[in-house]
């Protein structure tokens, strides 16, 4: 997915975003449906540096900083599978979660970094800065109590949690996609776009096949 829209300019980029949202949409319950996508299109390259502004906005950096503790959060979560009785199949997604999102974790901070914004850590407890007094959780993010009732799980209890808690974590992850494209003058920034794209569609796609997989684990646990 990634490697295709490195290939696509901003507008097809937004075409493919917003038929698979509507695709996935169609297809599942109205607990897991991401948010829409907007349906502004960026200006063509260069418009930005043309008229003076810088290419990128506060929302901009606000959605690449939030989205590190947001996929940090997600990281350890994914990470306590094997120590955690996990089933195969749901192991399996957690390796992919673990390496996915740590690689995305890497450019979030060297995009930061690039543009002399301040980077914030990969903290699984939430979006931390200088001068907060707390982190703060993005939208779908656990709660320390939720986080520890998860760890606390083993088996397949540990799988519907985590199931059930990821599901909406990624649900966050669409809602700050669809906030930043809300957001004058944002997503302007090509990698910005493009990474925005690619949360949009690769989370949607993952709330489909985990949705199904709860649904599977209901069925077994219903059977006498």
């Amino acid at each position: 997915m990634k490697r295709l829209f490195l290939d696509m300019n901003a507008a097809e980029v937004l075409a493919v975003v917003a038929t698979a949202a509507c695709a996935g949409a169609a297809q599942r319950p109205d607990s897991v449906r991401p948010a829409p996508v907007s349906q502004a299109v960026p200006p063509a390259a260069g418009a930005a540096a043309d008229s003076g502004r810088p290419p990128y906005t506060a929302a901009d950096v606000q959605f690449m900083a939030g989205m590190i503790g947001h996929h940090a959060q997600a990281v350890l979560m994914a990470g306590w599978a094997p120590s955690h009785g996990a089933s195969g199949s749901v192991r399996a997604l957690c390796e992919r979660i673990v390496v996915g999102q740590r690689d995305e974790i890497a450019f979030l901070q060297r995009w930061l970094r690039e543009r002399h914004e301040a980077v914030p850590p990969a903290d699984p407890r939430g979006h931390v800065m200088p001068g907060m007094d707390h982190p703060v959780l993005m939208p779908g993010m656990l709660t320390p109590d939720e986080m520890a009732q998860l760890d606390s799980a083993r088996g397949p209890e540990f799988d519907r949690l985590f199931l059930r808690d990821m599901i909406r974590h990624h649900q966050g992850a669409l809602t700050m996609v669809q906030q930043l494209l809300s957001a004058q003058g944002a997503a302007q920034d090509g990698p910005v776009f493009k990474f925005a794209a690619d949360v949009n569609a690769d989370q949607s796609t993952e709330i489909d096949r985990m949705s199904r997989m709860l649904d599977a684990l209901a069925s077994r646990a219903q059977r006498p």
